[in-house]
């Protein structure tokens, strides 16, 4: 049973470690200024990432065309996720272009990606983050173990310290959340009237 407390006691020190870093605050205010200048200037968001930052990708994209909190419109918002779309470019391309084909068809100057990777090295973020920047686009990083590659690719990264995938993926959904409300404030003020 000690793994249990253990492993509680790791999430809040990882959680702890990150919220310490002042510039980690302004870098998520930063995030949320940009997606909600996308949305208020007709943009989208598009999201990707492998394995659970996949499932993180779709969570992003599900909460802001659906619901989070508070009854509003849906904002344009897409997890590159289709099944079809995904075997399709890894058998004919590979599958480091499984995200970067999806950007180059789908994006447009004023969106923005999500790029997630606990690593910071997957090939296939970086290449849709490449693919991205070349259509215009501005990036978002959520990200750990220093950052990798990534880190210097993104307009915006947001590292989380822990070189575990799971706690950096904890890390990752608070963020996504905390990303999806200031958004809502931003567009739908009045929904957050005290």
């Amino acid at each position: 049973m000690n793994h249990i407390k253990f492993a509680l006691d790791d999430a809040r020190e990882v959680l702890d470690t990150f919220l310490s870093d002042e510039k980690n605050i302004k870098s998520i205010e930063s995030a949320i200024e940009l997606l909600s200048s996308a949305f208020k200037s007709g943009g989208k968001a598009i999201s990707c990432g492998n394995g659970g930052s996949m499932c993180d990708a779709m969570h992003f994209a599900e909460e802001l065309t659906g619901r989070f909190r508070k009854e509003r419109a849906p904002l344009p918002a897409m997890a590159i996720s289709d099944a079809a779309h995904i075997t399709c470019t890894a058998n004919d391309y590979g599958f480091e272009h499984i995200f970067s084909r999806a950007v180059t068809a789908w994006g447009t100057n004023g969106d923005t990606l999500l790029a997630i990777s606990t690593s910071g090295n997957s090939p296939n973020i970086i290449n849709a983050v490449e693919a991205a920047h070349s259509k215009g686009m501005k990036v978002i990083g959520l990200l750990g173990k220093g950052g990798g590659q990534l880190k210097d690719m993104v307009d915006i990264p947001l590292i989380v310290p822990s070189s575990t995938s799971d706690r950096i993926q904890e890390i990752h959904i608070k963020l996504i959340h905390i990303m999806i409300e200031g958004i809502e404030r931003e567009i739908f003020p009045e929904n957050y009237a005290e």
